[in-house]
């Protein structure tokens, strides 16, 4: 009788099972909507360089402007950085104040027709990037400014096919080292604009590389996400804004 009582039991705990054993289901490495972000993560107080950093991976992974970071940092145009070099992404109040000094020394020097010159030499540069779709296939992903990993556009494609340079500039981050982005592209356009190209299969360009409009940069791949994929992205002054704004209309 305890026999018959015990193999009830068990038909009855594999009934309620399926049959199986149950586990949780998994979501390939993200644990919730809420985590899963590939937008600007919150800058430190210091942040010490590592070995593929640039100056414009760094502000780019911070969501900051690599101009004011240089300027926090004293530290002036071609912006080369070095391993272990400390980077603060807050002004001092000692430096603030000198800044305050030397901007009213300058008010004073300067002229009214000086400040104009400076702004209409500004605009042309800052105006001329003719963009181009980066790569073929269709947007699968859209630029949300609220919602948390929505910095850009991404393009469904093969893997393999071609990613090229949406406009003229010079390359300026070239690695995997920023988490989710997989193999990264960042190019400078002008002092205004950026641009880059995330989850590649393989880059062909190096940091310092000059690259024209349209020329192949890289391999559309899967680095740092579940499907093939490019994700592309436009930042204006270390901003993310809508690419859809400024690529042509297919």
């Amino acid at each position: 009788m305890m026999r018959i009582l015990l193999v009830l039991l068990m038909l009855l705990l594999t009934a309620c099972g399926g049959g199986q054993a149950v586990a949780p289901i998994g979501n390939y490495g993200y644990t919730s909507k809420a985590k899963v972000k590939s937008s600007p993560s919150k800058a430190p107080s210091s942040y010490k360089v590592r070995k593929g950093d640039t100056l414009y991976s760094i502000s780019w992974r911070y969501g900051m402007d690599y101009k004011s970071l240089a300027k926090i940092n004293n530290i002036r145009s071609p912006y080369k950085i070095y391993i272990g070099q400390k980077l603060r992404f807050k002004s001092t109040k000692k430096y603030q104040k000198t800044t305050k000094k030397k901007t009213s020394t300058r008010k004073k020097v300067t002229t009214n027709k000086t400040v104009k010159k400076t702004k209409s030499a500004a605009r042309p540069a800052n105006q001329s990037v003719a963009w181009r779709w980066p790569t073929k296939g269709k947007i699968i992903s859209t630029y949300s400014k609220s919602a948390a990993g929505r910095k850009g556009i991404d393009i469904a494609g093969k893997s393999g096919q071609q990613v090229v340079s949406a406009a003229a500039g010079k390359v300026v981050y070239s690695g995997n080292g920023l988490a989710r982005y997989g193999n990264l592209l960042i190019i400078k356009h002008n002092d205004v604009y950026l641009s880059a190209y995330a989850h590649n299969k393989a880059l062909l360009v190096k940091d310092g590389q000059y690259v024209k409009a349209g020329q192949k940069i890289a391999t559309l791949g899967r680095t740092g996400t579940q499907r093939d994929q490019l994700h592309f992205e436009i930042r204006r002054n270390g901003k993310p804004i809508d690419p859809m704004q400024f690529l042509p209309k297919r």
